[in-house]
């Protein structure tokens, strides 16, 4: 069988999940099948995203469920880089945690205590995803934020997609606080920011790694701002006239359609700015 460039160039794969593995409970068709056929061929994949609202183990599972072959050390997830940005701050100390359990239980791994309301005590506030956030939490953020405390967000997403179509994201929610307090967060953890892929990239060891996205201004923007080669798939938000107005970052090295284009032992087709060969029909 033929080689094709992921296994002459990239020692591991950086994929993003919602929109690009699954959408909500399903996954995206032929995604599970690349996976497995990257992984048999010994290229290591890592899952990497920007939705902070669960643990490792619990994106984990959800990817077991649907057939691949993943543990929780497989799975980097924006609020596990938030609090790494938070101890980068404080020591140590009460976090007001805004999101989900998947913020919560990262600032226990970084030896936090996570808190649902701000007082004396608190030392730092992490914001991320969660689909019962609501106006008390955000309430609590700005009191947290208006009284000088260092504010970390794990993602600046707007909108995710879900099997209804696409939903506010932790973006939307941040934005609500940044207007009550006039500000914006002190650090973002997830992409297209740093530190979530250099988490990744720091656990797996990669020396050529492929960021695989459905996004230009956050997975695509997040390899390009850090000088790796990245492969958009149109299987989640980016549509045909979006990839075709990408500029600088945002400019993926690769585009496919879905991917299908790993498992196929032929080259990634290489994206070349402002034009873009769908083959939609008939694939």
């Amino acid at each position: 069988m033929s080689q094709n460039l992921i296994e002459l160039q990239h020692d591991v794969l950086l994929f993003d999940l919602d929109g690009v593995v699954y959408v909500g409970p399903h996954a995206v068709p032929g995604a599970v099948a690349a996976i497995a056929a990257a992984s048999a061929r010994g290229i290591r994949c890592c899952f990497v995203t920007n939705n902070a609202s669960r643990t490792p183990e619990e994106v984990a599972q959800h990817l077991r469920d649907l057939g691949v072959d993943a543990t929780a050390q497989d799975v980097v997830t924006s609020s596990q880089a938030g609090a790494g940005l938070v101890a980068e701050r404080v020591d140590s100390g009460e976090v007001l945690a805004v999101g989900g359990r998947g913020v919560t239980e990262a600032l226990r791994e970084r030896g936090f205590d996570p808190v649902s309301a701000f007082d004396s005590g608190t030392v730092a506030v992490m914001q991320g995803y969660g689909a019962d956030v609501g106006w008390r939490d955000l309430a609590e953020a700005t009191y947290a934020i208006r009284a000088g405390l260092p504010w970390i967000a794990t993602n600046l997403d707007m909108t995710f997609p879900t099997p209804r179509g696409l939903a506010p994201g932790n973006g939307a929610l941040v934005g609500a606080v940044a207007a009550a307090v006039g500000r914006r967060p002190d650090a973002v953890a997830g992409k297209p920011e740093p530190a979530l892929l250099l988490e990744a990239i720091r656990r797996t060891g990669a020396l050529r790694p492929l960021m695989i996205g459905d996004r230009l201004d956050t997975d695509i923007a997040a390899g390009g701002r850090l000088g790796i080669e990245t492969l958009l798939v149109m299987t989640g938000v980016c549509d045909d006239q979006q990839l075709l107005a990408a500029q600088g970052d945002e400019i993926p090295t690769f585009a496919c359609i879905d991917l299908s284009c790993i498992e196929s032992g032929t080259p990634l087709p290489a994206y070349e700015p402002g034009t873009w060969h769908s083959t939609r029909e008939g694939r």
